[in-house]
């Protein structure tokens, strides 16, 4: 398995993952972050994203106010800019989205550490399924996702999983 908290792994992976490596460097954004222990997460780094996806960057912060001030400082001049603060699964949760390069990205914050939120979590648990299942069942998680399910709905379904995809994911024995 890739060590999915550093982003040298995209280098080697298919010409999105590449194109999100360049741009992501451009950024700078691991380098500023590393206070945060930012993790890139989501459907980019095991290879089940559509076009319009974007780039998913988690990270751990106790101040939202500074981590706030923080990503206005460093992005805030970055196409489609915006940020806020709400909760998010019962945790304060900031969030900035803004474009750069050919992506989308979110960075998401929450007082919790990174290996411990959910994103982290359910995409090694979606990377082990792939690897497990093949590349039949990727094609078809790529073309639910392309019917509008979500990534977690999507494994669900084609593992038969029943009640909360995003609960019953994380229970899944591999």
């Amino acid at each position: 398995m890739p060590d999915f908290t550093n982003i040298e792994y995209l280098k080697k992976g298919n010409k999105r993952q590449q194109q999100a490596y360049i741009d992501l460097t451009k950024l700078s954004i691991f380098e500023n972050l590393q206070a945060y222990n930012p993790i890139l997460t989501g459907t980019i780094p095991i290879g089940i994203d559509l076009p319009e996806s974007d780039l998913d960057i988690i990270c751990e912060c106790s101040n939202h106010q500074e981590f706030a001030e923080t990503l206005t400082s460093l992005y805030s001049d970055k196409d489609k800019f915006e940020i806020r603060t709400n909760t998010w699964n019962n945790l304060l949760s900031t969030i900035a989205t803004f474009r750069a390069g050919e992506f989308e990205v979110e960075v998401f914050g929450q007082d919790y550490p990174t290996k411990d939120q959910n994103a982290y979590r359910h995409m090694l648990v979606e990377h082990k399924i792939l690897n497990l299942k093949g590349d039949k069942f990727r094609t078809e998680i790529i073309r639910l996702k392309q019917e509008g399910l979500k990534t977690e709905p999507a494994f669900a379904k084609l593992l038969g999983l029943v009640g909360d995809p995003y609960v019953e994911l994380l229970r899944f024995e591999i």
